[in-house]
C-alpha cells in the first residue's frame, strides 16, 4: 500500500467515495508538497490573496474571524485530513486566518493542482465537494450552538461532533479523543468566556458525562452526553460510501 492510503484525508473521503487506485494516485500526487508551520504562527492571514489551500496533515489548527477590538471567533477547528482555505483557491483572498494549536504538518495544494486533479477525477471532485459541504453543514451547527444553546448543551455537542470527526480518520472513539485546546480555545469558539468555560466543563463532569483534562477528552456516559445536547450525527454524512 501507498502512504496516501492511510492519510487522513483518505480515510475521510472514503467515507463517501470507494477509491480507486488512479484517485488515489491523484490523491498522492496531491500530498508532494510537505511542510511544517510552528504552533501560534498563522498560515494564512485574514485579507491575505492567496491561490493555495492545504490539507491538514497532522496537528490542529483552529480558523478565526479578527474583530477590530482584538478579539477573535473561532469559526471552525480544524483536524486531520481537514481542508485549509480551500475557498480561497476560488476566492481573491481570504476571508479568515488560520493558527496552528500545535505544530502542524501540512500539504501545500496550488489551485492549478487542484483543479488539474478534479478534471482527472471527477468523483474524486465530487469527494472533496463532499468534504466541503460537511464543513459548511458543521459551521451551521455551531451558529446554532453559538445563538440558541444553553452552555453546558453547547459544550456538549462540540465535544460530541469534534469525537465524531477525529473517530473518523482514526483518532477518536465513543470513550474518548486527545485534545490540545485550551479552555481560552473553547471560549472563542463557544462564544463564552473562559470563566464560563471553566465552570461548564466541571459541571458536566460532576454529573459523570465527560472529563476534559490535561489535553484529553474522556466519555464517561457517551449516550447521556448525546441525550443532553440532542446530538445527531447526520449532517457529519459518515455512515459509509455512498459511491462505489
Amino acid at each position: 500500500m501507498t502512504s496516501v492510503e492511510h492519510s487522513p484525508l483518505t480515510r475521510k473521503l472514503s467515507a463517501f467515495v470507494a477509491l480507486t487506485k488512479a484517485e488515489l494516485a491523484v490523491l498522492d500526487r496531491l500530498h508532494k508538497r510537505r511542510r511544517t508551520f510552528r504552533a501560534g504562527h498563522d498560515m494564512v492571514h485574514q485579507g491575505q490573496s492567496a491561490q493555495t489551500a492545504f490539507i491538514l496533515y497532522e496537528g490542529w489548527v483552529c480558523s478565526y474571524k479578527l474583530q477590530a477590538d482584538g478579539t477573535r471567533q473561532i469559526v471552525d477547528v480544524q483536524v486531520p485530513g481537514d481542508f485549509l482555505g480551500l475557498r480561497s483557491v476560488l476566492l481573491r483572498t481570504s476571508d479568515h486566518s488560520f493558527e496552528p494549536i500545535v505544530d502542524i504538518e501540512a500539504v501545500e495544494v496550488c489551485a492549478s493542482d487542484l483543479l488539474e486533479a478534479f478534471a482527472q477525477t471527477p468523483r474524486l471532485a465530487t469527494a472533496i465537494l463532499w468534504a466541503a459541504s460537511r464543513d459548511e453543514a458543521m459551521v451551521v451547527e455551531h451558529l446554532v450552538g453559538i445563538g440558541r444553546r444553553d452552555a453546558d448543551v453547547r459544550m456538549a455537542h462540540f465535544l460530541l461532533e469534534l469525537g465524531a470527526r477525529l473517530a473518523l480518520v482514526g483518532m477518536g472513539s465513543a470513550e474518548g479523543f486527545d485534545c490540545p485546546l485550551t479552555q481560552y480555545h473553547l471560549a472563542d469558539t463557544l462564544g463564552l468566556s473562559a470563566v464560563h468555560v471553566n465552570r461548564t466543563l466541571r459541571q458536566l463532569r460532576e454529573r459523570g458525562l465527560v472529563t476534559f483534562r490535561d489535553g484529553h477528552v474522556r466519555f464517561h456516559d457517551h449516550q447521556g452526553l448525546v441525550d443532553l445536547a440532542e446530538f445527531d450525527p447526520a449532517y457529519l454524512d459518515q455512515t459509509g460510501p455512498l459511491l462505489t
